[in-house]
């Protein structure tokens, strides 16, 4: 029964995204209207609003994908045209890159600025009539078929996993109705029942044109929140989809919640903080008390990003968990991130023959790792504080590094880098010390911090020297100026104003 309501359900999602695909940028609501209106005829009004929002969010989505590929291409024009106006084998800098090796390179690379000067002007042309390209299914799996060999797989298999993948089960919620949904209907026992198309209401073993499924489902992940909703006939949306590897039916619920309140930058960092340094294979924490001192010992959460985007996205998500659960055992109130962003540093163009690294920065899910993050992060309790992430590694490494390390315990690059990560989202400065004053000035060099806040009397940092305006409108005479440099006549006032105050000269005449 799954299998007959999935694929007629998908055959009307795909003539409904090819008509979205059609109107581009002349659709409008009356057009969208007209859409619901039709497929309503084949099913009902249920089904026919939840066709029409996934097409709506899939156009939306390769909409913003083309968006993307035009930005990466106007990047990848902008470095080649830069390389090739500077001479051959010049040296670049840190902020923008030299010439090209040799000749021939040169040579290659101008063709290549042809080709993506083509490119460009394809996709600003598609993107400006409001023209996208999108497959139900996955342009990964149909390409697959070309391939069947390399994958392991039979035609008959293929197929199987292809119309799968087409299938549409999928409902959104409503309040007020029976259990939270009126079209794919859980109770709290676990019983689900399906409002069946009208095409296929002769198959219904209930009423009102409804198919009860003999198998009951739990919900392990937040199952006691999702018993209160439906309890409550709170709105639930659900999907269900075949595991093809596995030959087993998985049901996914999800709804809406409140937006959390955002808290002033001054509250979150009154219990300190837990700093994050974001990489390719784990995630590197310190814990930070307000003052911006390293406490504790230094934390990792590794993910493998290796297999499926299913298995990524679910590493991804355990190594949050095991991160979230550790700030809240710490007594925190927010986790400092850097707001790292590489869709612009991806290209080949941008970083040269360092192939390495450009594989390097496109294994790391900045962009899956923020939402999630987000997300997970209001569920716990926590805020998220986001910092600029120049120079944290490098300047974490030549401060933090060397001091915190010891026989017991060996830091790396990255455990560093969440220390400076920490102390520039608690509003400290990254060096563990100021630059003491040179000599023979107002003061002498020596030892001066900067861990404390500004506004606190007791921080030890570089002091200006108050002193009286008739003391600086009459400088002093040689002798008085040799008298009062042997005998001490300033004094610290900490305890009152916390300056420096430059007592009279002593009359020693």
């Amino acid at each position: 029964m799954l299998q007959l309501v999935g694929a007629h359900l998908g055959s009307m999602a795909g003539r409904d995204l090819k008509a979205r695909c059609a109107d581009g940028l002349n659709h409008d609501a009356d057009r969208w209207a007209a859409r619901k209106r039709d497929l309503t005829f084949e099913s009902s009004a249920r089904w026919a609003g939840s066709i029409t929002k996934a097409t709506h969010d899939r156009w939306a989505l390769a909409r913003r994908s083309q968006l993307a590929h035009i930005q990466s291409l106007e990047a990848g024009i902008s470095v080649i045209e830069h390389r090739l106006s500077r001479p051959i084998n010049e040296k670049g800098t840190e902020r923008a890159p030299g010439g090209y090796r040799s000749k021939q390179e040169w040579f290659v690379k101008s063709r290549r600025l042809g080709v993506l000067r083509d490119r460009l002007a394809t996709e600003r042309s598609d993107w400006e009539a409001g023209r996208v390209r999108a497959v139900r299914g996955g342009r990964r799996s149909l390409a697959t078929r070309h391939n069947l060999d390399a994958v392991g797989l039979e035609e008959e298999q293929w197929r199987h996993r292809w119309e799968a993948r087409r299938w549409f089960l999928q409902a959104d919620g409503e309040s007020g109705k029976r259990y939270g949904n009126e079209t794919i209907r859980i109770s709290p026992e676990g019983e689900v029942s399906i409002r069946l198309p009208s095409s296929l209401t002769h198959l219904a073993n209930a009423g009102h044109g409804r198919y009860v499924l003999s198998a009951r489902v739990a919900f392990q992940h937040r199952g006691v929140e999702w018993a209160d909703r439906v309890t409550a006939n709170r709105a639930v949306a659900y999907r269900i989809h075949l595991d093809t590897d596995r030959n087993r039916w998985y049901v996914t619920a999800s709804w809406q919640r409140a937006a959390a309140p955002i808290l002033p930058l001054e509250t979150v960092r009154a219990h300190g903080m837990v700093g994050v340094d974001t990489n390719a294979d784990h995630l590197a924490a310190w814990r930070l008390d307000r003052y911006g001192n390293p406490m504790g010992q230094p934390r990792r959460f590794g993910y493998d990003l290796r297999g499926t985007a299913q298995h990524r996205d679910a590493q991804v998500r355990h190594a949050i968990t095991r991160l979230l659960h550790w700030a809240t055992t710490c007594g925190v109130a927010a986790i400092a991130i850097e707001d790292l962003d590489f869709d612009k540093e991806k290209t080949r163009e941008k970083h040269g023959r360092r192939k390495r690294f450009r594989q390097l920065i496109s294994n790391m899910p900045t962009g899956r790792l923020r939402a999630r993050l987000v997300a997970m992060a209001a569920e716990s309790g926590l805020a998220i504080v986001a910092v600029d992430p120049a120079y944290t590694s490098k300047w974490g490494a030549q401060h933090w590094r060397k001091p915190m390390t010891s026989k017991t315990r060996k830091v790396s690059r990255h455990d560093a880098a969440s220390i400076a990560i920490g102390r520039r989202a608690l509003g400290h400065p990254i060096r563990r010390r100021t630059a003491p004053p040179p000599r023979d000035r107002s003061d002498r060099a020596g030892h001066r911090t900067a861990q404390a806040g500004p506004g606190l009397p007791g921080r030890e940092g570089t002091r200006r020297p108050v002193t009286e305006r008739a003391h600086d409108a009459h400088p002093p005479t040689k002798a008085t100026r040799t008298r009062a440099t042997s005998a001490s006549n300033t004094v610290r006032d900490v305890r009152s104003t916390g300056t420096w105050v430059q007592y009279s000269l002593l009359d020693t005449a």
